[in-house]
């Protein structure tokens, strides 16, 4: 067994896909009446999926997208 750390990197969504992801999560939370940027946030903190609602396949379709991935695109797109 090697000493060495090896590194990976899973990417499962583009950054396309990931906004489309979070504009229809967005939508539906609005549709459903409740504050999208807190329950993605509490999503994107805890993983709890019942952050999001299923209306629109929208609970489905966040736990597609990594967790990780989608935060290191969101702080990226912060920073531009």
């Amino acid at each position: 067994m090697s000493d060495k750390t090896i590194q990976f990197k899973l990417t499962t969504s583009s950054p396309e896909e990931m906004k489309e992801v979070l504009t229809t999560v967005y939508e539906a939370l609005i549709e459903k009446g409740y504050n999208p940027i807190n329950q993605i946030v509490g999503y994107i903190l805890s993983e709890d999926p019942t952050y999001i609602t299923t209306h629109k396949n929208a609970r489905s379709l966040i736990r597609r997208v990594d967790r990780d991935e989608l935060l290191q695109e969101l702080v990226k797109n912060y920073l531009k």
